[in-house]
């Protein structure tokens, strides 16, 4: 299994998280397509949508990039049950692939990977405050931020033994999203938000002021289409170490 640096970045334990107080600000979301133009919308089901204030700190971060990367974004606010169905879907898979776990060791390990749905803190994709970004080169190529490992290997922000190229551009990502104001979840590399329980933990704060939000579902059946068709044949990420 490979080490991280656990100095860097700050641990968010669910019940942290739950503890955080919220006072919704009311801010709306709003279309990344139109307020975070320069970014890239690196997949089909992404819903590009986010809150205001994240949509603007995404344009920033896509605009002080050298002029040799893009920001793509690979996720951003997610309805409620797209959230449930990432959490059922990696359950079914992870007791496929690991099936002496007790349901203890099941829930702790799925916690790591997925916001749970059961909780008083609201999963920050859920609430448009959350977005998970990769690096892109000009054709709109993801750039290696991970070998010599697979995603679920190298998943830690801060993970020892990357190649000095994967190193260079993840901290090149890191760096210049967490310039602009957001927060990285130090378990995910791609993970980045403002203003949600998770950002409150990060950065020292008792209060975050974006809770769940909903929004029509006419506005995202495509894409929710789309992301459906997707996990069909989606590989078991547990089975790919």
């Amino acid at each position: 299994m490979a080490r991280w640096d656990r100095s860097k970045g700050r641990p968010e334990p669910i019940r942290a998280l739950n503890r955080v107080a919220e006072t919704e600000s009311g801010e709306p979301l709003v279309s990344l397509l139109e307020v975070a133009p320069t970014a890239v919308i690196a997949r089909s089901s992404v819903i590009p949508y986010a809150r205001l204030k994240v949509a603007e700190m995404a344009e920033r971060a896509a605009k002080i990039l050298a002029p040799e990367y893009k920001l793509g974004i690979t996720d951003a606010w997610r309805p409620y049950q797209r959230q449930v169905r990432i959490w059922e879907w990696m359950e079914r898979n992870l007791r496929e692939a690991r099936p002496e776990l007790s349901p203890a060791a099941v829930r702790r390990i799925l916690c790591r990977w997925v916001a749970p749905v059961d909780q008083k803190a609201p999963p920050g994709h859920c609430t448009g405050g959350a977005l998970d970004v990769n690096l892109l080169d000009q054709r709109g190529e993801v750039v290696d931020v991970v070998s010599p490992y697979t995603q679920m290997q190298g998943h830690p922000t801060y993970v020892y033994g990357l190649t000095e190229a994967a190193h260079r551009h993840r901290m090149i990502l890191v760096e210049t999203m967490l310039a602009v104001g957001f927060s990285n979840c130090r378990d995910e590399w791609w993970h980045y938000s403002y203003g949600d329980a998770g950002w409150a933990v990060r950065t020292g704060e008792t209060e975050c002021f974006y809770g769940k939000l909903d929004m029509d579902p006419e506005n995202f059946a495509e894409q929710e289409k789309e992301w459906i068709s997707r996990m069909t044949t989606r590989e078991n990420p547990f089975l790919k170490g």
